[in-house]
């Protein structure tokens, strides 16, 4: 009897393994060492960070709270990281994340296409001569002239 109990536990193991593989850890590629890393964490609420890895990443962080006045507070973080591409070109992110929304910048991001030089003219043209607004814009909802 304590044989057959020895033989389906150790059916039961085999079992499991082969269901549920072991975690491969060339999965998600090679491992690189962390060969600089800083933490600053302060009682404010601000903070800096930085790593450096053995493949080129290199990453900084600072983040602080910043008083809107009436409009409360808000947190400002800025930050770069830096990397080679697969081709072999440097790249280089900076971003600034606060009240206004996130804003990256680097010189391989995209940039918007300039505006036509007609749109120019027309948004020239409406600048200098605002028309006085019509009658009917006036009125609000529910109140007569």
């Amino acid at each position: 009897m304590k044989v057959l109990f020895a033989f389906l536990g150790l059916a039961t193991i085999v079992c499991a393994q082969l269901k549920y593989p072991q975690y491969n850890p060339d999965y998600y590629g090679r491992r690189y060492a962390i060969l600089r890393q800083n933490h600053d964490q302060n009682i404010d609420g601000s903070y800096a960070y930085s790593y450096d890895t053995e493949n080129g990443i290199s990453v900084a962080e600072q983040g602080s709270r910043k008083n809107l006045g009436v409009g409360g507070e808000a947190e400002v973080v800025r930050g770069q990281y830096s990397y080679t591409a697969p081709d072999g070109t440097p790249i280089l992110v900076t971003y600034v994340a606060d009240e206004n929304g996130f804003q990256a910048a680097g010189a391989h991001l995209p940039t918007p296409p300039p505006i036509p030089i007609a749109i120019q003219r027309a948004l020239a043209h409406n600048a200098a001569h605002p028309e006085e607004e019509e009658p009917y814009n006036r009125r609000y909802y529910g109140q007569k002239k």
